[in-house]
């Protein structure tokens, strides 16, 4: 799960397993206040969620790994054999194994108190392939009609740009439904601040985040950071397997690593400088009150393991602290359960009308990103995130 170098502890899977919820990190979800209690939902009257499926610059994303694999925790009743007719690769991997294995269900997937009731996307053959292994899930003409019959809306794109995000949510934005919007929430800062005022004008609860933020190594972490033992953060560096030969697949991807720097670090990125050469983009990010951390993007060695987190801490014979998203150096037990941690997060949204973290951070991170592919042309000029914002 961890490779620290010293100093640390690691935990077996066992205790993985049995610590299920309560062993998750509370410091992601903002706390419900006593003023705003939790809807009553329950194996009754379940949340209702109508999932959408982005384009990618018009195309159809017939298997949406972000609305196929990130979704299933909401809905109980899965065609096994449809699944492996229709999208082999991913169920015969992971649902029959992990996703519907309870062995690994974290004492509470799939969530008892949600359904997924609706899918809408661009595309019939998107839907027409979802519905079949969905079962009860029912194609809806229009975001409008679907916004009318449920209770949330999660958005997932597993490789858009995300310029169609605002169009496919304004109707429920409108409504105030709570929204989870994939990344990249916007294809532009603009595009982002557009659909955060949008739900601040319709208070609709707002949730968008990287699967990298809900990693049990990002939650130990946490802890060892607020714990406070070793000092602050002396340096800190995400690495992202995947070969980056031009910025399309950093303004895409670029998110999850720049978003793991904020978990740890903090908002608050003052400038960034980027560097791209063949397949590796480097992007550092520089805070007025803190040490600089740095997103390493195509880094080959690390294909088996997606991605890497390294924390420097400032005392003397502290541990660098490393982690993967694999949970005992199984990564496919750890992205079940990132996967997990992340919906059951908008789960809590839905529930409580809290957003789990500001709003500006979400616009934060889209300015970093595009800071980062123009600084690269800048000859790696530091940016600030000033010039960004407009």
């Amino acid at each position: 799960m961890t490779t620290p170098q010293s100093g640390s502890q690691s935990v077996s899977r066992r205790a993985v397993l049995a610590a299920g919820v309560a062993g998750a990190a509370a410091s992601f979800v903002a706390p419900t206040s006593a003023a705003e209690p939790a809807a009553k939902y329950s194996a009754e009257r379940p949340i209702r969620i109508g999932v959408i499926s982005a384009a990618i610059e018009g195309a159809p994303q017939r298997l949406n790994g972000h609305t196929w694999q990130f979704c299933q925790p909401f809905h109980a009743d899965v065609d096994l054999d449809a699944a492996a007719k229709i999208n082999t690769p991913i169920m015969a991997k992971y649902y029959e194994k992990y996703f519907r294995n309870p062995l690994f269900n974290f004492g509470d997937l799939p969530f008892r108190d949600t359904t997924l009731t609706h899918i809408y996307a661009a595309h019939d053959e998107v839907m027409d392939a979802y519905t079949k292994v969905f079962r009860g899930v029912q194609k809806a003409p229009s975001v409008a009609k679907m916004s009318e019959e449920v209770d949330a809306i999660w958005l997932g794109d597993a490789s858009g740009l995300g310029e169609d995000h605002f169009d496919l949510l304004a109707p429920a934005i409108e409504k105030g439904l709570p929204i989870f919007c994939d990344k990249p929430i916007g294809a532009s800062v603009a595009g982002t601040k557009k659909i955060v005022d949008y739900c601040k004008k319709y208070d609709a609860p707002l949730m968008s985040s990287s699967i990298f933020c809900h990693q049990w190594g990002t939650q130990q972490a946490q802890q060892m950071i607020a714990a406070g033992e070793h000092g602050g953060l002396q340096y800190a560096v995400c690495s992202q397997a995947s070969a980056c030969t031009s910025d399309r697949p950093w303004r895409v991807y670029g998110h999850h690593p720049v978003w793991m720097l904020l978990t740890v670090c903090g908002p608050g990125v003052e400038a960034v400088s980027g560097f791209h050469r063949d397949t590796a983009w480097h992007t550092q990010l520089v805070w007025p009150d803190r040490m600089p951390a740095h997103a390493w993007f195509g880094r080959p060695d690390i294909s088996g393991s997606y991605c890497q987190t390294t924390l420097h801490f400032q005392k003397p014979r502290s541990p660098t602290y490393t982690w993967t998203p694999a949970i005992e150096g199984d990564f496919n037990v750890g992205h079940t359960y990132e996967i997990f941690r992340m919906a059951d997060v908008f789960r809590q949204m839905v529930k409580t009308r809290v957003e789990p973290i500001p709003t500006s951070t979400i616009v934060e991170v889209t300015a970093i990103i595009h800071a980062a592919v123009k600084s690269t042309t800048e000859k790696s000029r530091l940016v600030s995130l000033a010039e960004m914002m407009g």
